[in-house]
This record gives structure tokens, sequence and C-alpha cells, in this order.
């Protein structure tokens, strides 16, 4: 498949996020089709770092919002930084979103826009755009029912599905239900959205679609839903891409004060274990090998303290030097862990060796010293 770039425009800031502009002529379509393409702050100057991509239909009016909340959500690191795309569609969405009326399957220039997603786009973006194979559709409308068809290959292209307020064609609330049901070896996130102002004959359906996929028991499913009180078919988009981002990236954000409370104080089994989990699912889920946060490290060690199982320090310090070398968060919890469990001494001798390292989060040599000055005054060392 040959693909042909017209033109392109790059307005470069690398503190900003990028935008790129291009003509892609498409065999499949038989025409040229505007792409509007977001890339990541200092995209250029990570040469070695690869995105999850985020595919935007209705590119025309749904590519701003979904950009401007992805680099929102990326910058404070609730999100992985990600490459958006958007598909304009402003005089083609009808043909692009065309389906037979005998099977209820896209048809003609249906199945032709359906080919050059699957076939030309996303090899496209793949080949010149450094992408991770972890991939977001988002539609709207008669977009978000045809993000559904892909759903149905036996190893779909997308990993993730945002349908808001999708038109859904004739027998799509019972087929589906039935494909969310079906158990894999893979997870699925799926995010579908509708509001009390919205079309009436949407808001039905989408209700009770939700209702179905409720039922459904399928450990691979990460399924979230929204039936806004205050928003229509339109205003709904705003609200929806904030809620589906953080459904689908629930497990990449920082440990929050609802997890730390419902989730590691209750634990049985070693905080710590659950710390090396939780970044472990984040790469099996993106792709992506992300450096353990020192947020998490400070809500792990909050655990350990207040629930006085003090032998996890020495695991956590150990990892902490790992991953965040030449700083003194892992020789701050290995001195703590130290200090609980009567040697003091090596304890004091840790906590001064804070002199030759970095400051990091909070954690400082000053502390540190005082600590170890606290253990001298105390035990006479």
């Amino acid at each position: 498949m040959k693909f042909f770039v017209l033109s392109a425009l790059l307005c470069f800031n690398l503190t900003l996020a990028q935008t790129v502009y291009e003509s892609m002529e498409s065999e499949s379509l038989g025409t040229t089709r505007q792409l509007k393409i977001q890339l990541p702050r200092n995209y250029e100057e990570n040469s070695e770092k690869y995105y999850p991509l985020v595919v935007v239909f209705d590119g025309d009016y749904l590519f701003e919002v979904v950009g401007g909340n992805v680099d929102y959500y990326s910058y404070w690191e609730d999100m992985p930084e990600a490459i958006v795309v958007g598909v304009t569609q402003d005089d083609s969405r009808s043909e692009d979103c065309y389906i037979s009326q005998e099977d209820y399957l896209p048809s003609k220039t249906g199945a032709q826009f359906y080919d050059f997603i699957e076939n030309e786009l996303l090899n496209f973006m793949s080949e010149n755009y450094r992408t991770l194979n972890f991939r977001v559709a988002i539609g709207h409308g008669e977009t978000a029912n045809f993000i559904n068809y892909f759903l149905f290959k036996d190893r779909p292209v997308f990993n993730s599905f945002v349908a808001l307020s999708p038109t859904l064609s004739y027998g799509m609330q019972e087929n589906l239900t039935s494909r969310l049901s079906l158990e894999t070896d893979y997870k699925t996130f799926y995010y579908l959205s509708t509001a009390a102002l919205d079309m009436k004959s949407n808001n039905k359906q989408i209700v009770a679609l939700n209702n179905n996929i409720s039922n459904v028991e399928n450990t691979n499913l990460l399924y979230g839903f929204d039936n806004f009180d205050d928003a229509n078919h339109y205003s709904l988009v705003a609200q929806s891409i904030p809620k589906a981002l953080e459904t689908i990236f629930l497990v990449f954000q920082p440990i929050s004060k609802t997890e730390y409370k419902e989730h590691i104080l209750t634990l049985e089994t070693s905080p710590v274990d659950y710390l090396i989990e939780k970044y472990a699912t984040i790469e099996t889920l993106f792709g992506i090998e992300k450096q353990i946060l020192v947020n998490d490290f400070r809500a792990i060690a909050a655990a350990i303290k207040k629930t006085k199982q003090f032998k996890y320090y020495e695991e956590l310090g150990k990892i902490a030097r790992k991953q965040h070398p030449n700083t003194v968060l892992g020789s701050f919890y290995l001195a703590r862990y130290y200090e609980e469990t009567g040697k003091p001494k090596k304890a004091m001798n840790i906590y001064r060796s804070a002199y030759t390292l970095e400051e990091i989060g909070g954690y400082t040599k000053d502390d540190m010293l005082e600590r170890a000055d606290q253990i001298k005054q105390e035990f006479g060392l």
C-alpha cells in the first residue's frame, strides 16, 4: 500500500504539543483525506520514545477537544503521552458510515472507509510516527456506532473504544453485548455515554445497551458509562472525553487517596508487591515501561508506617534505589527499615550517606542528616 503525503505543516514548539496537518491520498477511498495530528510535547527531543495512538473520527470538530484533554491529562501524568490523529469527515460522514440495509455491516463507501482506517491510516501512522500498538478509537453519533465494527474482528486493531452517544444500527445492541461477553486473552476498554437531553432515540437505546453490558461478566472487559443530567447530544462530548480517558487509563494514574484507602490499606499481602504489580500491569496493557513515581513510593511508605509492617521498608528501599539511583529515596527507606527493626547504627550510617546523594520529591539531605543526629543522641553512638 502506497501513501502520498501531499502537504505538511508542522508547528514547532518544544514546550507545547505540536500539531501537524497532512493531506493523505488513499487507494481505498480513491481520494485525498485531511488529517490532523497532535504530537506530544518534546516529541522531537525524545527520539527513542514511542506513544499510544488515539484515532479521532469526526476529526473536523472532535480533534481539538480530544487533543486538548490528552495533552492536559498526560501533563499531570494521569495518562501516558499519546499521539492523536483526527480524520476529517465534514463532507463525507454519511458515506464513510454507510451500512448495508441487508446485513447491517459496512458496505460500499462504508466498507472502503473501514479499509482505509484499518489498512491505510494505521499503517501510515506506524510508519511515519513512533506509535505503540495500544490504540484508542473515539467517535460521536454515527461514527460512535461505526467504531463498534472494529470490535467484531478476531483480533481488533483497537484496544479501547469511546462511543459518544452512538446512533446504533439495527442489531448493534445485541451483537455488541455478545461480543463484549466473549472471554479473550487481551483486555478491551469500552466507554459509552449519553445524556438526559440527548436525542430521545439515542438515549433510549444507549441506556438499554448499558443495562446489557453492565450484566456482562468478563474479567478482560474494562467498562465505563455516563448518562449526564445537564447535557445534550453535542455538549456531552466535552464531559465525556475526560471521563473516558480516566476510565481507560485508571491504572496508569498516580495512587490516589481512594486507591490508598480502599485498596492499599486493606491489603493482607505486601503493599510493595501491590506497587510492583501496578507498574507491571501498566507495561502489559499499554506497552510502556513507566518509572515508579515518587508519589507512589510515598503512598506505599505511608501504608507501611500506618500498618506498622516495617519489614516492607527494606524491599521498598531496594526498588527505590533501582528506580531513582543517586537520590536519597532508596537510602531513606532502607534507613527506616533498620531504624524500626532494632539496628540504629546501620540506620544512622545510611542516613549520613545522603550527603553524597541528590534530593528528590521532598526528601532532603538535611532531613536525613537530622535523623542521623537524633539516632546518635538517643543511642549514644
